[in-house]
């Protein structure tokens, strides 16, 4: 009897531990989880339709240098977010597109995801929805924690930060780092109906990375299909020169978005040929520079009657210099007769009037 018993417990104790591992292996490690398939183009304009005409602007308050200072604690700034986002609201814009940081995640992990929510929510309190950007090549190859450089003089962008930047080639281990960054963002708001898409990765292979950054854009793009949030991904199309980044850009994107700082002509034609190579929406994540034609009167009409997502750069000028030229830097400081980007100044007034007129015009803003 003793033995029986005994024989029993054993079982038992043995039964306990099988349920207890396959427990534990209903966790399946990330690289093990099977990636979805990118979405075709009928998934794709099904998605579409649920919009609308999308139309905004890349977006950060004025009192953010780059997407660190904008994110962090000490420096996250509401009261100026929902003041801008008003000016936004004003004239019809229904939509912004915002740079995340992986740094300021990284530092503070609960209060980035925080933050980030409660920039949704003032956001949708002015009927504005989201377009999110994950990993950037533009700008200043380095970054830290902390206290962001005053902006320099003159200076379009003086302190925007590249995400991840050099790092990531001095130190290839990060990518370990990004990867729970990226797929902790995408858990987290997964199914949030107030978010668009996820751009994953600004511009890849400027700042002469090339080909370079191809790896890190093929990664997280897997790990996008890998979570499978219910919103599209999608990185944009910026340099025709850099082929085989625009091809797999292509290839991998759920939505078809783009970046054109060309003429009427330019633009139509940037139109075109995307429209050769799928049968995907376009949403134009980046236009609208004036001193080199890129204008709202020539450019946003041919967005709308294409049904294009519209998203020039710049609301409020700022912090960022982006009233600034790329090319032509002003060290003195003083006010460029032509505005490069942006809107509105930070009391609200318009820099042109009649741009605000037709803006209103295309958005149905009474």
């Amino acid at each position: 009897m003793k033995r029986f018993f005994f024989t029993l417990m054993t079982l038992v104790i043995v039964f306990i531990g099988i349920i207890s591992c396959n427990q534990g292996n209903n966790n399946v490690p990330d690289e093990e989880t099977q990636a979805r398939e990118v979405w075709s183009a009928e998934q794709a304009q099904q998605w579409y339709k649920q919009w609308g005409w999308l139309r905004g602007a890349d977006f950060i308050p004025s009192t953010a240098i780059n997407q660190i200072e904008m994110w962090q604690a000490e420096t996250f700034d509401p009261e100026t977010i929902d003041r801008e986002l008003g000016y936004a609201e004003s004239i019809g814009f229904n939509s912004m597109r915002v740079y995340l940081h992986h740094l300021a995640w990284q530092i503070d992990t609960a209060g980035f995801k925080n933050r980030m929510k409660e920039y949704l929510n003032i956001a949708d309190q002015h009927g504005i929805s989201t377009l999110f950007v994950f990993f950037d090549d533009c700008w200043n190859p380095t970054y830290k924690a902390g206290k962001q450089p005053d902006p320099k003089p003159g200076i379009h962008n003086s302190g925007w930060v590249r995400d991840p930047g050099d790092s990531i080639f001095i130190n290839p281990a990060m990518i370990g780092s990004l990867e729970k960054y990226v797929k902790d963002i995408l858990r987290t708001f997964s199914n949030d109906s107030r978010i668009v898409l996820w751009d994953v990765y600004n511009e890849p292979g400027n700042s002469g990375y090339g080909n370079k950054s191809l790896p890190l854009l093929e990664k997280v793009f897997e790990w996008g299909r890998e979570i499978n949030p219910s919103q599209p991904l999608s990185a944009g199309v910026w340099n025709w020169d850099l082929e085989e980044l625009c091809d797999y850009q292509i290839k991998n994107s759920d939505i078809i978005t783009y970046h054109n700082y060309g003429d009427s002509i330019d633009h139509k034609r940037y139109i075109d040929t995307l429209r050769l190579l799928t049968q995907k929406p376009l949403i134009c994540t980046e236009y609208m520079a004036r001193t080199r034609n890129s204008l709202f009167k020539d450019i946003m009409p041919i967005l709308k009657r294409e049904n294009i997502g519209a998203y020039n750069w710049g609301l409020v000028a700022g912090k960022t210099n982006t009233i600034y030229a790329w090319d032509t830097p002003m060290p003195d400081g003083s006010e460029p007769k032509i505005w490069f980007h942006d809107i509105f100044r930070k009391d609200g007034t318009p820099y042109n009037k009649d741009e605000i007129k037709l803006i209103k015009s295309l958005t149905s803003k009474d």
